[in-house]
């Protein structure tokens, strides 16, 4: 795109979107944020590889504009931000322990928490025992239920890839153009948690070798494409990766310590392990450009 000024979240923003951002803001004060950032999506083609407006970005995307005093965007909704905090209480019934080898559960498998009540639980678990809680993601993602039977034994998250990772990108050998163009198809595995209360011998392992089979089909059913690579990060002051390496996930480095979001480094994070998991072999052709990737469009799906 020319007239590039800045980049974020992998997009590059052009003067002519920043000028129709402030006529979208200024034409159009009565939209909540959520509403301006699907407009301005809408306008300026800001969506996934399935059609799918970025909202999440745009609307972090906009709070930046105002923090630089370039818009000025509607109040937020406090009664609303409330309500997005959910609390269970019954959660606290589910706490008996549970000891033993995996195959004594089996067969263990993944379902997906699908909007209502399986995903309000889910995000009640993760908010109450994942040291990172349940913070909003950016981009297409998929909450995963791990269960025996119907018993709920922890809980997965996959999401949008970071944009600046400098092992991974050394490694995969990608130049900056097909990042931008394909960074989509490396899938993040942002949360994992087993319960506190589950002491179940190769759980974790079971769960990721399960995921890195299903999560294909799921990615294919629900964002109209396959992902080729999965990544995530260990935090290497807490945890040291050891079911990762177990289910054959790769190692590649550490992280610098920054966040996806800190531009001008002013915030330290912890180091963090960088671990990858290839989801068929000539994923770094796909990648690069060299190879096509699987995917169906939108009006194509059953």
């Amino acid at each position: 795109m020319s007239g590039t000024i800045r980049v974020f979240s992998g997009r590059e923003i052009s003067i002519e979107d920043i000028e129709l951002i402030k006529w979208v803001v200024k034409t159009y004060p009565k939209l909540s944020r959520t509403e301006l950032a699907g407009t301005v999506c809408e306008l300026i083609g800001w969506v996934t590889p399935a059609g799918r407006a970025k909202t999440q970005q745009c609307i972090a995307f906009l709070e930046e504009l105002e923090s630089e005093g370039i818009i000025e965007l509607p109040p937020l909704n406090k009664q609303k931000q409330r309500s997005c905090v959910v609390r269970i209480p019954e959660l606290e019934v589910f706490t008996e322990e549970v000891r033993g080898e995996v195959r004594d559960f089996e067969p263990i498998h993944l379902e997906i928490a699908r909007p209502g009540e399986e995903l309000k639980r889910w995000r009640a678990y993760v908010n109450q025992y994942h040291m990172l809680g349940d913070k909003w993601v950016f981009g297409s993602r998929l909450q995963y239920f791990i269960k025996s039977k119907d018993k709920e034994l922890g809980c997965l998250q996959f999401s949008a890839s970071a944009w600046a990772l400098e092992e991974r990108d050394k490694w995969i050998g990608w130049s900056v153009e097909a990042k931008k163009a394909r960074l989509h198809l490396i899938v993040n595995n942002s949360r994992f948690l087993i319960f506190p209360w589950v002491h179940i011998r190769n759980l974790a392992s079971r769960a990721l070798s399960l995921a890195a089979r299903q999560i294909k089909e799921d990615w294919l059913r629900e964002y109209c494409y396959v992902p080729v690579l999965l990544e995530t990060f260990v935090d290497l002051e807490h945890f040291k990766g050891t079911c990762y390496k177990a289910a054959n996930w790769i190692y590649l480095g550490e992280t610098k310590g920054r966040g996806r979001m800190d531009r001008k480094r002013e915030y330290a994070l912890s180091h963090k392990a960088i671990f990858v998991y290839p989801l068929q072999k000539d994923f770094k052709a796909c990648l690069k450009g060299e190879k096509p990737y699987r995917r169906v469009e939108p009006d194509e799906q059953a």
